[in-house]
């Protein structure tokens, strides 16, 4: 069987490598290297300001991964700036949005990844809390904390126990969104994954799974992307 093709987002930044110091369209290799332990091939999608992109990159894909990254523009969901929330990419929100609304239209297996679960849920109308002390200790340094699956749902069919898993993040889901239901809550009450109440393959997770070594996640959306379930 083909190994299924899984788009993975990318976002623009200054780079330096060997001789060069240049933007460049960055993707952390944790990503690649997990959707291919998973057993798919990774493709890095770049912002690309065409009106037709998204929806020609989504229709040459078999899943996609929505990546971590900075805080979505709370003008996105109607609200203003609190102080601590980061500064806006305008130009990854506007792409990573239309990939979402591309593959919800197309059907096209989905999965968000911290930064990535929130803009779904911002995708469908919902909105977020700007800030949640605690959550995050140091920057640039992972944390571990445990979630808890809600049984019944996809992700608790993949994951049915309580995990300990990797995260990095100050904000998170606080209206859900259009069709979406919580997965799985930290032992705060922070929702940590939501999925699609249908039968399309759509889920968010709020930690960072790329961190960690559970292939479980990755391997349902590869699967998904295979036709396999």
């Amino acid at each position: 069987m083909a190994r299924p093709l899984i788009g993975v987002t990318t976002y623009l930044a200054p780079a330096a490598w060997g001789v060069w110091d240049m933007p460049a369209a960055l993707l952390p290799a944790a990503y690649p290297r997990l959707v291919q332990a998973a057993g798919g091939l990774a493709a890095m999608l770049p912002p690309d300001p065409s009106p037709s992109a998204a929806a020609a990159a989504v229709a040459r894909l078999d899943g996609l991964v929505v990546a971590g990254g900075p805080d979505v523009e709370p003008v996105r969901y109607g609200a203003r700036p609190d102080p601590r929330t980061g500064p806006p990419d305008r130009a990854r929100d506007a792409w990573e949005l239309a990939l979402i609304e591309a593959a919800l239209a197309a059907g096209t297996p989905l999965l968000g990844v911290c930064r990535g679960m929130q803009l779904l849920n911002v995708a469908l109308g919902g909105t977020l809390v700007q800030h949640l002390d605690g959550h995050v200790e140091r920057v640039g340094c992972f944390g571990r904390h445990t979630v808890k699956p809600v049984p019944g749902t996809r992700y608790g069919a993949l994951v049915p126990e309580a995990a300990e898993v990797p995260t990095y993040h100050h904000q998170a889901v606080d209206r859900l969104g259009r069709g979406l239901r919580p997965s799985a809550y930290a032992e705060d009450g922070t929702v940590e994954a939501v999925e699609a109440a249908g039968d399309a393959w759509v889920l968010g997770v709020q930690w960072h799974p790329e961190m960690g070594e559970d292939l479980r996640v990755m391997e349902g959306l590869v699967r998904a992307a295979a036709g396999a379930g």
